[in-house]
């Protein structure tokens, strides 16, 4: 599990496809006193075993379900990640719970500076692939944020200075993807309604009156 608190900014040493996957290495910019083999390291929010460590360098093996499912085919040398390792029992829990399991990718729409802030707008997936409400908790990269605006085809996030200035969401351009993992409790609600509503149904008012976003 993680939290979304960016813990380094990581760089793509090199990503290559193997056939049946692929083979990513990163420098994670982490203490290679807090990494060991076997290790989960969150790499834009997706989990990740070490399979190979070399100080603060580490090699993940990728599975073909994750590059279907990543952006990790866009990475190219000097590309800048966002790293997370995993949450250890009592660790404090700064922004909300995040098992690294990526649910889609989505494009940016729109970089904004906003009084100060700045947002980013993305293109809104559908409710059955990304169940999303306003105000509802969203992993962007592994990054923790709070949907600030929604509409039925966009999802826009407010960026304080901090997080702009300590993540790889600096680098953001519009066209680029991005991973999108949606929060545990509403995908779970979401699931369990779609058996009993058409999938059309499904709306973020009635995601609410199921106790999801309140």
């Amino acid at each position: 599990m993680f939290t979304g608190i960016i813990q380094a900014i990581g760089k793509v040493i090199s990503f290559q496809s193997t056939g049946a996957g692929g083979r990513l290495i990163v420098d994670t910019g982490l203490s290679p006193d807090c990494l060991s083999l076997g290790d989960s390291i969150a790499v834009d929010g997706c989990c990740q075993t070490i399979a190979k460590l070399n100080g603060a360098v580490c090699t993940f093996d990728t599975l073909h379900e994750t590059l279907e499912r990543t952006t990790f085919r866009d990475y190219c040398t000097g590309r800048r990640v966002n790293i997370e390792p995993a949450l250890r029992m009592g660790d404090r829990l700064g922004g909300h719970l995040i098992q690294g399991h990526i649910d889609t990718v989505s494009k940016v729409l729109a970089v904004q500076n906003r009084s100060g802030d700045r947002s980013v707008t993305l293109c809104r997936p559908s409710h059955r692939e990304f169940p999303v409400v306003e105000k509802g908790s969203i992993a962007i990269n592994g990054i923790s944020l709070t949907v600030a605006e929604l509409t039925e085809n966009t999802v826009t996030v407010c960026i304080i200075p901090h997080t702009w200035n300590h993540t790889a969401l600096a680098d953001l351009a519009v066209g680029d993807r991005v991973n999108l993992e949606s929060d545990i409790i509403g995908r779970y609600v979401a699931s369990m309604l779609e058996p009993y509503i058409p999938a059309s149904r499904v709306t973020d008012d009635l995601l609410r009156s199921a106790g999801f976003g309140n």
